[in-house]
């Protein structure tokens, strides 16, 4: 059986997905496993061996494009038995309709009743995405109930000859930084400041882990440059060398290498933070407004601070600071995310 998956546009959602494939191939152990997704997605998609290729979505994120996607439909005709749409969108679903795939399965969404003939309106019953996701890696009316459902963990593979390959590109920083043990931190968040740790709160963290003979990374995009130049500053000029700001220098395949190789990590809800535990690190997880019932790191190695309770509060820059910070990300101290940062590394 050759199945299509129609992939979701996040890092962090296409990390979950991964529960996914490892499902189908339990399933259907003989199956062959196409992602369709954004051409960033490769470095992960070629790090799940579970996915036979990666097939580039060339329409952006959010674009209609009817007609491309009647061309890219066209073209994967007589190749699919079935296809999964991962996203909820109704666009999603005209790819494997236009490539007349006999069947097409997701969750009901945006109205997809003609779409998809293999369509689950129960959503609700499943809670957490990465339940969402596997939920569809089973036949209709074999689906176990969410207390039942077994969540493969995902994982990405990690090669130690090209973890070194990747650390001698920033052989002059990890340099400067003696070539110390290092933390990773991911500052960043995709939708504003309201999802982001204090950086005075992350520098106080670093200069902690320093003194203890830690060096710090710092992961992120180009927009997450501001605030590790923000952490770096704000540290004593004699331990700012320490601190390397790597946000907007690697490519998401270095990243994760450089990810793989911190001896543990603290990370903002974001899709980095997937990432640190699809390779095993060991991780604090700090939450505000976002919610870690819906889609929380899926490590035994990660623990998760929050200190509200209830669900997603949608807010993308607080009332709370002038920085635009959420009051319940201010009130998690250093010393919160430091003590439970010592148990993992004493564990």
């Amino acid at each position: 059986m050759n199945i299509l998956i129609i992939a979701p546009s996040w890092v962090g959602d296409m990390m979950m997905s991964h529960s996914l494939y490892q499902t189908l191939k339990q399933q259907y152990p003989d199956c062959q496993i196409d992602v369709l997704a954004p051409n960033w997605c490769k470095p992960l998609l070629a790090r799940m061996p579970e996915v036979r290729q990666a097939l580039t979505m060339p329409i952006g994120h959010g674009a209609f494009s009817l007609g491309e996607r009647y061309k890219i439909g066209k073209s994967l005709r007589d190749q699919y038995d079935m296809a999964i749409v991962l996203p909820n969108s109704l666009k999603s679903a005209f790819i494997p309709l236009f490539a007349k795939i006999p069947v097409r399965r997701g969750w009901k969404g945006e109205s997809r009743y003609f779409f998809l003939n293999d369509l689950r309106s129960n959503k609700n019953d499943y809670p957490m995405m990465v339940q969402r996701y596997v939920a569809l890696g089973y036949e209709k009316g074999k689906i176990p109930t969410a207390q039942n459902l077994n969540i493969p963990t995902p994982y990405l593979t990690v090669d130690e000859s090209a973890v070194q390959k990747t650390k001698e590109i920033f052989t002059a920083q990890f340099a400067l930084a003696e070539n110390r043990p290092a933390i990773g931190f991911c500052p960043g968040a995709e939708f504003g400041p309201a999802k982001r740790w204090p950086h005075y709160h992350y520098a106080k963290l670093a200069e902690r882990l320093i003194e203890q003979g830690y060096s710090i990374r710092l992961f992120g995009s180009n927009k997450d440059v501001e605030v590790g130049e923000q952490i770096r500053l704000s540290l004593p000029e004699s331990l700012q060398r320490y601190c390397a700001n790597l946000a907007g220098q690697t490519a998401l395949n270095q990243a994760v290498d450089l990810i793989a190789d911190c001896t543990a990590m603290v990370t903002n809800d974001s899709g980095l933070m997937h990432i640190a535990a699809a390779v095993g690190r060991p991780l604090v997880a700090v939450y505000g407004p976002t919610s870690p019932q819906y889609t929380p790191p899926l490590s035994d190695k990660a623990v998760i601070i929050r200190l509200i309770k209830g669900g997603l509060i949608k807010i993308r820059k607080g009332t709370d600071s002038a920085e635009g910070y959420h009051q319940s990300l201010i009130d998690i101290t250093p010393e919160m995310v430091m003590e439970k940062l010592t148990q993992l590394l004493a564990n």
